[in-house]
């Protein structure tokens, strides 16, 4: 049977680094365009930053969460071989698509975050041009929340059939080689 506590904590994780997404999109800095009291040069003034450490709790509490679910299930690949069936067949396909769904949610937040972050300061522009403040693109954060929603249902599901696929192995006890002492 699948450990409810791991279950329970990973879900909370989880729900933890869906909220700061959800935040990091809300809260995404904007720039405006001021000039100098002379006239001369206009530059950008960025908001607050905080979008930036919201997509880094995010993407560090997302990364917790899928530790969590790869120790307790250990790592798919280590320890006892799964009982052949639905359950080992099932617990196989989820662990691909829970490490992509992971993989792409983090590269969002990653992304997301850096991209938040780069702030075009002062960029001097004398005479008629015209000036263009770089900003994080709407939706970035949004996406990342989108794929950590779905790495958190995948890899619940996945260590749910990973915990009854190596509840139901039961190894051969017997000899399972050809005897061939007696004959000489």
């Amino acid at each position: 049977m699948a450990s409810k506590i791991v279950l329970i904590t990973v879900f909370i994780v989880d729900l933890i680094a869906f909220g700061l997404a959800v935040g990091a999109e809300q809260r995404r800095s904007t720039a405006n365009i001021v000039p100098d009291s002379e006239q001369n040069y206009s530059h950008c003034v960025y908001d607050s930053d905080i979008a930036t450490g919201f997509g880094v709790g995010a993407f560090l509490f997302l990364m917790a969460g899928q530790v969590l679910i790869m120790v307790a299930s250990r790592c798919f690949c280590c320890g006892q071989s799964l009982n052949p069936g639905g359950s080992r067949a099932w617990a196989i396909v989820l662990f691909m698509i829970c490490w992509l769904f992971f993989l792409i949610a983090e590269i969002c937040l990653l992304a997301g975050s850096v991209r938040n972050a780069k702030h075009t300061k002062y960029r001097a522009i004398i005479g008629g041009g015209s000036l263009s403040c770089e900003t994080l693109r709407k939706g970035v954060f949004g996406a990342g929340a989108a794929f950590i929603f779905f790495t958190s249902i995948v890899s619940q599901f996945y260590y749910i059939f990973y915990s009854k696929a190596r509840e139901s192995f039961q190894p051969y006890a017997r000899d399972a080689g050809v005897g061939m002492g007696t004959y000489k």
